[in-house]
């Protein structure tokens, strides 16, 4: 059931992506990445299955945010899409700053009260740690997807070499992603075999999930081509 909920949760996140560009325009993708960021460090926490593989949630969110730079990039230049990077980045800044300044109050005695702050405190707790590997991991990976997607633009120009530099970009993108947090986030949490495993089936999801986004990035660029957008 995990590989079903997994591949819904691909479709939903690059419907999403499409449908905030349609209703917002440019300022649409600049929502989606703080949106992906968050929920992405949120989900990563639990671990599930997948495909035999051992993995943690929050793969495809945090992929997407890959695909609304791309499309800044291919619509609207380097400019724009290394300034999506820079708001993802203050959006986690000021979420583990609030999240922890939230648990340091003394809840209310009730179960309830007791049972919200319990459960918030074993998300959040643990994410000063998650955070650091995500400032480092989204930050280099990011910024090189940026750069390395118009540095190919320059040699594979064209709406029809779109793919190449959509996957390459991504791809390369993503394996610097995937080792940087991992490692980072989960070094003597799991043990070393488990390790090499999350680094594994972490960049193979997300290596699925950059070959799939491909129409969409093309579907972006006809709706900008279109006037569809602004």
């Amino acid at each position: 059931m995990n590989e079903i909920f997994w591949v819904v949760m691909l479709l939903v996140n690059f419907a999403l992506i499409l449908l905030a560009y349609r209703v917002f325009g440019k300022m649409g993708l600049f929502i989606w990445v703080p949106i992906s960021v968050i929920i992405a460090n949120i989900q990563v926490i639990q671990g599930v299955e997948l495909f035999g593989f051992a993995a943690t949630l929050g793969n495809i969110v945090y992929a997407s945010s890959f695909l609304a730079t791309d499309i800044l990039s291919e619509n609207y230049g380097k400019k724009e899409a290394g300034k999506a990077v820079w708001i993802g980045f203050f959006s986690l800044v000021s979420m583990t700053m609030l999240m922890n300044i939230a648990l340091m109050f003394d809840p209310l005695g009730d179960a309830f009260s007791l049972t919200v702050h319990d459960s918030i405190s074993a998300i959040f707790s643990f994410m000063p740690r998650i955070v650091i590997a995500s400032f480092l991991a989204y930050l280099i990976s990011q910024k090189h997807d940026v750069w390395a997607y118009h540095m190919l633009a320059k040699k594979f120009s064209g709406r029809k070499n779109i793919w190449l530099r959509n996957n390459i970009s991504t791809m390369v993108s993503q394996l610097i992603d995937s080792i940087i947090f991992t490692l980072i986030a989960f070094y003597g949490v799991y043990e070393n075999g488990v390790l090499i495993e999350i680094v594994i089936s972490t960049y193979v999801l997300k290596w699925i999930v950059a070959a799939a986004d491909t129409p969409f990035v093309y579907i972006a660029n006809r709706m900008k081509e279109r006037n569809v957008v602004d």
